[in-house]
């Protein structure tokens, strides 16, 4: 009352009261924030002294109400950064702006984005249609599977298609991104997952899409997979996603989740002089033109854009010939057929970074073995499990498929390996699989991400046995 607002206009200073508190529960010094509020509403000072005396009061609760029988409170300590301009980014904003950087590392000029909404994946459709200034076209299809057909349509045209789901959406693509693969067509799909089967639990994180993701089609169909790690991470394999895809003429499946969608951690901004460039070029001669001839080091087909002089082909989901892109029955030209897809893509493992081990030394006792959004708690359980002596190494992967190429020598070097997840066991199948190490699971399926003292307990428990 004393401030002379309105009520409507005094019930918003409530949030400020709260933030008051939280300020004063984690240490954290009220003065920037105060002098955010006086620039904020510089023009209307009573509402700029009121919010300053709700979170005045908000802190000055803390000070007084004796909680600590709650808890303590808990101090961010400063810690050492790298120097620059940072901003706080959702795990959804880095991947629209990581895709956008791809298209502009690859040299295309637009991206065409083709979505239908779904949870949690809907998001990445809402932040790129502001992005249409910067060469995004956005389009909310009637369903999964036209979204990801004008998504291959965009890339045959010459444009960088990228699709969304999560994983009910992905099982309704699987036709379609056959069709991706049966083409050579480069198109991201990004797979924001969820609890499942089915329906499941919409708003809830999991991992169980990575079986989907690399074997989930019909017939011998392989395609590459990366994963984010953090919010930020998101940004790098974004752009790491389009330069597979139009490098190898590919479908590149980007593994996402609820948790990481809307995540959010300070993100240093980077300079877009320094961020990698892989420009596309197109195919422009017709002298031996055919839509399957294959480049030497990659054995990806030419992309030739329609209307290009002399170019004219067609492709489509029916087996073509290796030496003339014709439709072929023929038995033994299929097989062939079928080993360069999957040579192809196993050969990317010779284009991508060693796999290197996140913390803690290559070989010992125990390497922790995980994938995208448990990074934050693998990581931080093994350190806390070195600080107490124990023998332990995180190994943290991107590449799904193919796997880094040194992988299984790298796995090889520890005595035990512990695999957590958020599903029922699907990386630590894949990994026995591959390279026959005696992998155990350690699984989560309960819609929540792991605790940190959940995976020091099991690194204890594991070598203790």
């Amino acid at each position: 009352k004393p401030s002379g607002l309105q009520s409507r206009e005094a019930h918003r200073c409530r949030n400020m009261w709260a933030l008051g508190l939280m300020l004063w529960m984690y240490g954290r010094d009220r003065l920037v924030t105060l002098d955010w509020l006086k620039k904020k509403f510089a023009g209307r000072p009573e509402i700029a002294q009121a919010n300053v005396a709700a979170l005045n009061a908000g802190h000055a609760f803390g000070e007084t109400a004796e909680m600590s029988e709650y808890g303590p409170g808990y101090v961010v300590r400063p810690t050492a950064v790298t120097p620059g301009v940072y901003r706080t980014v959702s795990g959804t904003e880095a991947l629209a702006w990581g895709l956008l950087a791809g298209k502009r590392a690859a040299g295309l000029e637009k991206m065409i984005f083709a979505g239908y909404p779904i949870t949690p994946a809907s998001l990445l459709l809402h932040t790129l249609a502001d992005l249409k200034r910067y060469g995004v076209i956005t389009f909310q299809a009637e369903d999964e599977i036209a979204a990801i057909g004008a998504a291959i349509g965009a890339a045959y045209a010459g444009a960088l298609g990228v699709t969304s789901t999560s994983g009910p959406g992905m099982a309704l693509k699987t036709e379609m991104l056959g069709l991706a693969i049966a083409t050579e067509l480069p198109l991201v799909v990004v797979d924001s997952q969820r609890g499942g089967p089915s329906t499941g639990m919409p708003t809830k994180a999991e991992q169980s899409d990575l079986f989907q993701a690399v074997h989930g089609r019909n017939a011998d169909a392989p395609l590459a997979v990366l994963a984010a790690a953090t919010a930020t991470d998101c940004f790098d394999v974004a752009i790491e996603a389009v330069r597979i895809a139009t490098k190898y003429m590919t479908p590149v499946v980007l593994l996402s989740d609820a948790f990481l969608a809307h995540a959010a951690e300070p993100w240093r901004i980077p300079d877009l002089d320094k961020l990698p460039r892989f420009p596309v070029r197109f195919h422009t001669d017709p002298a031996g033109f055919h839509p399957f001839l294959r480049e030497p080091e990659t054995l990806a087909r030419p992309w030739a854009r329609p209307g290009t002089p002399g170019l004219e082909h067609r492709i489509g989901g029916l087996e073509k010939d290796y030496d003339t892109g014709h439709i072929s029955y023929d038995p033994e030209n299929h097989a062939r057929m079928t080993r360069a897809r999957a040579t192809k893509i196993a050969g990317i493992a010779n284009d991508i970074p060693l796999q290197t081990v996140a913390l803690g030394d290559d070989h010992g006792a125990l390497a922790v073995v995980g994938w995208g959004s448990t990074y934050g708690a693998l990581h931080q359980g093994v350190r806390r499990a070195r600080e107490e002596g124990i023998d332990a190494s995180h190994i943290h992967l991107r590449y799904l498929n193919p796997f880094p190429r040194n992988l299984g020598e790298l796995l090889r070097r520890f005595d035990r390996i512990l695999v957590p997840e958020m599903n029922n066991g699907q990386l630590v199948a894949l990994l026995r699989a591959a390279f026959l190490v005696p992998a155990e699971g350690f699984n989560k399926v309960e819609g929540k991400p792991f605790k940190v003292a959940e995976i020091v307990e099991a690194i204890r428990e594991r070598l203790d046995r």
